[in-house]
């Protein structure tokens, strides 16, 4: 079961790309106190972990209904992530500055904590992993995000923006590569 939870994290890990967030979150809470910033990290992460586990939960069920078999989500989530990775990788764009009181929940829980490529990737971890393994990599990952915006004036100061810029690139192209690997699984399934 270890193996497992390791495997579902390290892609979920990719999809989440705390440190790629890094720069956003601290562009969206400049100026704020750090009681503040304690509060909407707090609400991103209660939000990011509803969000994710009642998708793992709710979204095989809708797959059901829909007759979308795993296949049809592996080849559709690869495309969907390699998207995700391009945009990101080609023009990394900058969220606008929101109400403190709304922050957290959008857009900081959703979508760039959980969005369409953590949705997509949790959900495939618990067709190939199981339940238990994803839920807790799910959250592993959503307790990272959340020590990493906590320990957001450290880690600029450590990584430079630079660096969390290159870092972010890089993140992103493992996303592709995921995504690449997503969409040979789902046409394997399509053949088999």
């Amino acid at each position: 079961m270890l193996l497992d939870i390791l495997k579902a994290f390290i892609p979920l890990f990719v999809a989440v790309d705390a440190i790629g967030l890094l720069p956003i979150f601290v562009s969206l809470t400049e100026g704020l106190s750090e009681s503040e910033k304690k509060k909407i990290i707090v609400q991103s992460m209660f939000t990011a972990t509803l969000l994710a586990i009642g998708f793992i939960f709710v979204g095989q069920i809708i797959f059901n209904i829909l007759g979308i078999e795993i296949g049809d989500f592996m080849a559709a989530g690869g495309a969907l992530l390699f998207c995700i990775a391009i945009i990101d990788i080609v023009n990394p764009g900058k969220e606008r500055r929101m109400p403190a009181s709304d922050l957290g929940a959008v857009p900081l829980g959703t979508p760039l904590i959980v969005g369409p490529a953590v949705l997509a990737t949790s959900l495939l971890m618990r067709s190939q992993y199981d339940l238990l393994p994803t839920v807790i990599s799910v959250i592993a990952n959503i307790l990272i995000a959340g020590l990493t915006f906590n320990s957001s004036r450290w880690l600029i100061k450590v990584l430079g923006e630079a660096g969390t810029k290159a870092l972010s690139k890089i993140m992103s192209l493992l996303l592709a590569a995921i995504a690449v690997m997503l969409i040979r699984k789902g046409i394997i399934t399509f053949i088999h």
